[in-house]
């Protein structure tokens, strides 16, 4: 790597670092003030908080990256323009083609960064996340186990424990869901127990009794069901539908590429939605080298003026933005049909052949205004 090769990279370095941390940050803030007001909402303390928002930083930070690489390359060769250094290097015999090779190492190692958080850090603290939050709820619930009183622990729900044992039986248990305006299931049962499953905490009920009060027609209807045992999703008694198990993005690449049962069975889904997943996750570190080539090769196209680059700064955003959506549909079309994983790589595959283009317009010779105006 030449001197002129580590001055473009040491200067993309430079202000990939400070856009990044201020995107990060602005991001960061964001999604911090979101989970402070759930969290604080249900009672939790400032470090529960802190916890949740540290975990929530690698995925900023992956989808933060590329944008950071993209403003980081298209302002250095901004400055690079205004300074007239890119004039000197051309002048000195560099095509745009010369000129690219560091900007796409660069690219190479952003991608490399967010690489190393798609497939390792993100699914380590997705899966931290998810086991922390299960703990919580199960905390949340365990509030509202006071013996003796009438509790209503959202809009809806009413419960009654006429005491607690030594050993944590729930004796004498009344539960009624009216959250429905046409209809109110009553759950009585002897003795109840709360036990973790991998789908959050479950009321396992003995010895008790249904009963389903339903208004649909003129004529009220009631149903009675008597049971020995039964399980309740205590995810109503916090303000929840209750969890559906694991979600894909907790796990490996390596996992989601060949999934077992074990994982299909914890997450619901199928074997071509956790390869589809996977498949993302390959193909999201490839935009990193298409965003840093578009900031670059775009402020290229038309050469050097006093009245500065904003025209192909401009057109960089839309490329940018043009492959943000096609992203976006290829994301859409997979996720309705995973057997169309392959679009995922289209947006790279795009992207790239958008960067090779204007690196071919802005090598083309240039003939003077004043000789086109006399040719034609």
């Amino acid at each position: 790597m030449t001197r002129i090769d580590r001055y473009i990279l040491k200067m993309m370095l430079i202000f990939f670092g400070f856009f990044a941390l201020v995107l990060v940050a602005v991001y960061w803030v964001n999604r911090a003030v979101s989970l402070f007001e759930t969290l604080i909402g249900d009672g939790q303390t400032a470090l529960v908080v802190l916890e949740f928002t540290i975990l929530t930083l690698p995925l900023v930070i992956s989808v933060v990256l590329p944008v950071a690489a993209f403003a980081a390359t298209a302002y250095g060769t901004n400055r690079m323009s205004g300074e007239s250094e890119l004039v000197a290097m051309q002048a000195s015999g560099l095509s745009p083609w010369r000129l690219a090779r560091p900007v796409l190492v660069f690219g190479l190692m952003v991608g490399l960064m967010v690489a190393v958080l798609v497939h390792a850090l993100v699914p380590l603290a997705r899966a931290r996340l998810a086991d922390r939050q299960e703990q919580i709820a199960e905390n949340v619930t365990a509030q509202f186990l006071n013996p003796g009183v009438f509790q209503y622990p959202v809009s809806g729900i009413t419960l009654f424990i006429r005491e607690i044992s030594p050993i944590g039986e729930l004796e004498g248990i009344f539960l009624e869901d009216a959250r429905e305006p046409d209809s109110a299931v009553s759950y009585s049962a002897e003795k109840a127990l709360i036990v973790r499953s991998e789908t959050g905490p479950k009321l396992i009920m003995m010895d008790g009794m249904i009963q389903a009060l339903q208004s649909l027609g003129e004529t009220p209807r009631i149903s009675v069901t008597r049971f020995e045992d039964m399980a309740y999703d205590l995810g109503g008694l916090i303000g929840g539908s209750g969890s559906s198990g694991r979600d894909l993005r907790d796990y490996s690449t390596l996992r989601l590429l060949s999934p077992d049962e074990t994982l299909l069975n914890a997450t619901g889904a199928k074997a071509d939605r956790a390869r589809l997943e996977a498949h993302e996750r390959i193909a999201q570190p490839l935009l990193s080298p298409v965003a840093a080539m578009l900031g670059f090769a775009a402020l290229l196209v038309g050469g050097f003026s006093r009245f500065g680059v904003w025209r192909q700064i401009a057109w960089a955003v839309v490329a940018l933005i043009f492959v943000q959506l096609l992203t976006n549909w290829a994301s859409n079309q997979a996720g309705d049909d995973a057997s169309k994983w392959p679009l995922v790589y289209l947006p790279s595959a795009a992207g790239s052949l958008i960067c090779v283009v204007l690196l071919w317009l802005a090598a083309r010779p240039r003939r003077p205004r004043h000789q086109a105006e006399e040719a034609t």
